[in-house]
């Protein structure tokens, strides 16, 4: 941890390594729910789908990292318990019990509509007071409105090539 790093925090330090904590269990969730997603995923336009959880993925996952790095930063500790992601999670987790390519395109465009409000809220607490987790969540957050767009054409896409089937 920076001295001067954390001294530059103008708020509640504790505070912000619980909402980064929260947010991190997010990630993790999400990171999971994508990539099993991908795995198991059935139906029309099966392929372009896991393309595009598996991406979603690996994304989420490099923003755990990212928030991690901003945990230790400021002198906190990344929530080091995977059971424990559930009683700190923002977004819970729907597993992709059923498999069929809309509902799992549904489940995840409800999670990143989740991240999008929780990170929205990140940087209405940072903004003023701490300009480096700012720019953290304003990359992350970036990252999920494009989530949502991309898992929403998906889901237009699937409609439109439905309805041409009829």
């Amino acid at each position: 941890m920076g001295t001067k790093g954390r001294e530059i925090v103008m708020m509640d330090v504790d505070e912000l390594l619980e909402l980064l904590n929260r947010a991190y269990c997010d990630e993790w969730l999400a990171y999971y729910q994508y990539w099993l997603g991908a795995k198991v995923v059935k139906g029309p336009m099966k392929d372009a789908v896991i393309a595009e959880l598996d991406q979603h993925a690996m994304e989420e996952l490099n923003h755990a990292v990212m928030l991690t790095t901003r945990i230790i930063q400021l002198g906190g500790t990344p929530i080091t318990e995977p059971k424990d992601w559930y009683k700190w999670t923002n977004c819970g987790y729907d597993a992709p019990d059923n498999p069929v390519v809309r509902t799992i395109l549904e489940q995840n465009i409800k999670g990143e509509q989740c991240a999008i409000t929780t990170y929205q809220k990140l940087l209405q607490k940072t903004v003023t007071g701490d300009p480096v987790t700012y720019n953290v969540v304003l990359q992350i957050l970036e990252q999920e409105v494009e989530h949502e767009e991309d898992l929403q054409s998906l889901l237009e896409d699937l409609d439109l090539m439905l309805q041409k089937g009829n």
